[in-house]
């Protein structure tokens, strides 16, 4: 069935927009009419939004952004609807109704009619991969074949705003002193490139030799002054090699060991990436998935090179008969801890609860070492830039300073 996207006036004449599903444009108006609104224009819908299902980023694909929180809200609300017995496609159709962001309810809409024709919820998530990741989609086919998609949707959710509120405390604990680097470089490139220029000219017509200070902030400004696109540029083309080397297999490997061997921070990756190894393999085989299958899907979301090989080997060894703690066992990545725990999961039978307390373990440990290296790290910055201001104000004045005693 089309769905066609419409601009009505309700009652008090005020503009209303939204999707609508009918056989054809006229019956998409008698809808319309029949819910209380007057249609001012009906159009169907272009192709479905290509740039969210797989492909390459583009421009457009970055303004359709569906936000992951909002995702977790509709798992949430879909998982409700079912609990309380309402049909898939009653639930999908009451959850599109709700939902605000235009992109994220068109594609729920044609999900809806995917879902109506016959096809599985999974088959129809499947088709945009840039929105419900391997994980949701293989989970909620495991919901759909066991019988139990409103627990899986829900523990969906859960992982989703686990991982959104993971990343939220980073975000908002790095906030601030990236803010404070930006603003100090910026104002600090300003002063030396631009006004120290127009100081400096006095202290040369002086025809004295200059402390070593001032000697040094002349010459920097000097550089700045000449050759601050250049400086520009390079930085420019440092990222864009750096971004290619990236997408390169050696270069990714070396810098996904870098994020995990770099000092202070290199421990914090490890956490991130071992938590959330935890939570999403918990929540797999909590949601009914196989265990191989379930580390495959994990493999592939590690988001690094290092953990996905030790994942690779664990498959292996699982396939061949082994339990899954001895293959972890054998890589660096994977402390003697969480070996332990998952070991104890294993011979218990609660291999999905001991991942989970592994998950809420680093995520404390992370949030917490967060915090401690952000309030160090903001009078760390400030004393730096106290210290270059220093700088530059003890390298203009010296010179002032020698003026005066050679007039006295």
């Amino acid at each position: 069935m089309p769905v066609y996207e419409y601009t009505a006036l309700d009652g008090s004449g005020k503009s209303v927009n939204g999707i609508i599903d009918a056989d054809s444009p006229v019956a998409a108006r008698q809808r319309l009419r029949g819910s209380g609104v007057f249609p001012v224009e009906v159009k169907e819908t272009t192709s479905k939004p290509k740039d969210l299902r797989s492909g390459p980023v583009s421009v457009s694909s970055l303004l359709q952004r569906v936000k992951p929180g909002e995702i977790s809200i509709a798992t949430r609300q879909l998982a409700t609807l079912l609990g309380a017995g309402v049909p898939l496609v009653a639930s999908l159709e009451g959850i599109v109704s709700q939902i605000t962001n235009p992109v994220l309810k068109k594609i729920l809409a044609e999900i809806k009619e995917s879902v109506n024709e016959g096809n599985s919820l999974a088959f129809a998530l499947a088709d945009y991969p840039k929105v419900f990741s391997g994980v949701y989609v293989n989970m909620v086919r495991a919901g759909e074949a066991s019988g139990s998609l409103d627990v899986v949707l829900d523990r969906l959710a859960d992982l989703g705003e686990h991982q959104h509120a993971l990343r939220g405390r980073f975000k908002a604990a790095l906030a601030y002193p990236v803010f404070m680097f930006f603003v100090g470089t910026l104002v600090l490139f300003f002063l030396v490139t631009f006004v120290i220029p127009k100081i400096t000219p006095v202290f040369e017509e002086m025809h004295q030799t200059l402390p070593v200070p001032t000697v040094l902030l002349i010459n920097a400004s000097n550089f700045f002054k000449s050759f601050w696109w250049v400086i520009l540029i390079a930085a420019t083309i440092g990222a864009i090699a750096l971004g290619r080397l990236k997408k390169t297999p050696k270069g990714q490997y070396v810098w996904d060991e870098a994020k995990l061997r770099m000092p202070i921070f290199g421990p914090v990756n490890r956490k991130i990436a071992l938590a959330r190894f935890a939570r999403t393999l918990g929540s797999l085989l909590q949601g009914g998935v196989p265990l191989i299958s379930a580390l495959q899907i994990v493999r592939n979301v590690a988001n690094n090179v290092l953990i996905a090989d030790v994942i690779d080997v664990a498959i292996e060894e699982i396939q061949a008969g082994k339990d899954l703690a001895g293959p972890l066992g054998q890589s660096r990545w994977f402390p003697s801890i969480v070996i332990q725990m998952i070991a104890v999961g294993e011979q218990s039978g609660e291999l999905e609860t001991m991942l989970g307390k592994i998950a809420d373990t680093y995520e404390r440990d992370v949030a917490a070492q967060i915090m401690a290296m952000t309030s160090m790290l903001e009078p760390v910055m400030i004393l730096i830039m106290g210290l270059i201001v220093l700088f530059i104000v003890v390298s203009i004045l010296l010179p002032i300073f020698e003026m005066n005693q050679m007039i006295r």
